[in-house]
């Protein structure tokens, strides 16, 4: 009796843990076998890979398929390897996909994650709609003396590294002037990340995008089982406290007002004064079929939300970036060399001094910042959700609401249908004459279509500052313990975190020319 009522709950298990595996198999659908209760979500921890490169692997795998299912737990995932189906989900069918997906639970999401990267639905569309002016051409430009500032202080303090001769971490280097940017005109605060890598600003970056163990699981579970640990956090209490602590604090010292720093933590501040965000729904409709007219109000959590974003998202990305371009300088002289003449060059025309004009007219390093961070995009995937059923254009599939949908933008950056010799950096890809014959949507390092990086320009510019601030007294060259391709962490979650971070050889350069 014993053993028929074992072998029953058994069998109800394994009927309960794989109940949704047909799903693909019924639409036609070929895909990535799952395992019972997990689906698919062992797969990066058996290959001991990143979230990026786990997708990145399964487009490989099906070089002739338009898209590719997988399960996350027992749910269907979609990933999706053709660039027109890419573009209908990013841009034209937009209305359709507009959740992020990052997010397991619709209703229970912790505080910081209502910010506007993992915020869904009329959060995400409200605050962007009102967030969008911030990142203007024209806010950037007033910003910018803020950069400069940053730039002499790292100027100064990568003088001094050279001056050792010891190889330098330039991942650490790049990620510290970073975090003092972010700091001035994010918080308005000096971090002194620049002159001390121990300082708590730096601290918290490096905090943010440290996966443990214990954050992998709890993503792992989530994902699993969203109702069942619904409560879990993604990320750590330390990290949450930390940083609604030190926005109330700064806030406090402001009274609640706007102070003249026109810094990010200001504007947020005027969004607060001028009382609650209304707009047009994105989830609600009016019997007529027209959008709802929806509120939303600002509190400390919210807006504490938006600079923990504006802070993670700013620091990483750019530091990554910046730094990965100096690494490829690095293992192409020729290329770092006419992009010193171009540095040179310009600044000839602007008195030697860093201005925006002057890094608007770098264009050839532009170039070579793109075609680096093709060669290591980060994050290297795009997520998106289905907010309902939604049929593939040109067949009969139909995938149902809540379908994971994921782009991986570092498959589709390295796919040689798309780029000749993707191995090879070829900063001439991006060169005017040659950028329209890159096919749409198989470049994506900030998104496509309404949830695009609304920080893009920022991040490029922040970027391209501190290597123009390198290459024109500095450079860079492999050094003992660099690897030409660095290995990534299999912890990394969205961003591709680097192990041991980016060494090179800094020595002062004796052909400057202005």
């Amino acid at each position: 009796m014993l053993l028929l009522l074992i072998g029953v709950i058994l069998i109800a298990l394994y009927f309960y843990g794989t109940r949704n595996f047909k799903y693909w198999e019924k639409r036609g659908v070929k895909f990535e076998k799952p395992l019972i209760f997990v689906g698919s979500n062992l797969k990066m921890f058996i290959d001991n890979v990143s979230v990026s490169e786990r997708f990145a692997a399964l487009y490989r795998e099906y070089p002739n398929e338009r898209f590719v299912g997988f399960f996350e737990g027992n749910g269907p995932g979609l990933l999706i390897r053709d660039p027109e189906l890419i573009k209908r989900v990013l841009v034209t069918d937009f209305r359709y996909f507009h959740l992020r997906g990052l997010n397991p639970h619709k209703t229970v999401i912790e505080p910081l994650l209502r910010n506007l990267f993992t915020a869904d639905g009329d959060l995400w569309k409200l605050m962007r709609q009102k967030l969008t002016p911030t990142f203007s051409s024209g806010k950037l430009k007033a910003m910018f003396p803020l950069i400069v500032e940053r730039t002499e202080k790292l100027e100064k303090i990568a003088d001094d590294l050279a001056e050792t001769g010891e190889e330098v971490d330039i991942r650490e280097l790049m990620a510290r002037y970073t975090t003092d940017f972010i700091g001035a005109c994010g918080f308005g605060i000096d971090s002194t990340a620049l002159n001390d890598e121990n300082s708590d600003f730096r601290k918290l970056g490096k905090r943010i995008f440290k996966i443990t163990k214990r954050d992998h699981f709890v993503s792992f579970l989530k994902r699993m089982a969203p109702e069942t640990f619904k409560n879990l956090t993604f990320l750590a209490p330390d990290i949450q406290n930390k940083t609604i602590s030190l926005v109330r604090q700064i806030m406090g010292q402001r009274n609640y007002k706007p102070s003249g720093r026109n810094d990010f933590i200001d504007m947020m501040l005027e969004l607060k004064q001028k009382g609650k965000i209304t707009g047009e729904s994105v989830q609600k409709r009016n019997p007529d079929g027209t959008p709802k007219i929806v509120e939303l109000e600002l509190d400390d959590q919210l807006l504490s939300a938006q600079v923990f974003i504006f802070f993670a998202a700013g620091f990483e990305t750019s530091s990554s970036a910046s730094s990965f371009l100096l690494h490829m300088l690095a293992y192409h002289p020729e290329v770092q060399e006419r992009c010193q003449k171009e540095v040179d060059e310009v600044l000839q025309r602007y008195d030697g001094k860093l201005c925006f004009e002057a890094v608007k007219e770098m264009k050839y390093m532009e170039m070579a910042f793109k075609e680096s961070i093709r060669c290591l995009p980060s994050p290297g995937f795009l997520l998106r959700r289905a907010a309902s059923k939604y049929t593939i254009p040109d067949t009969d599939i139909t995938i149902d609401e809540d379908t994971l949908v994921v782009i991986s933008t570092e498959a589709m950056a390295s796919d040689e249908d798309y780029f000749e010799d993707p191995e090879k950096f070829i900063p001439e890809r991006f060169h005017p004459d040659n950028i329209d014959k890159i096919k749409k949507c198989t470049f994506m390092p900030f998104g496509d279509g309404p949830r695009s990086c609304i920080g893009e320009r920022m991040g490029v510019m922040q970027s391209m500052a501190g290597v123009a601030t390198i290459l024109k007294k500095f450079t860079v060259s492999p050094s003992r313990n660099t690897i030409r391709k660095p290995l990534i962490d299999p912890y990394s979650l969205i961003v591709q975190t680097i192990i041991g971070g980016l060494p090179l050889a800094l020595k002062r350069r004796t052909n400057i020319t202005n």
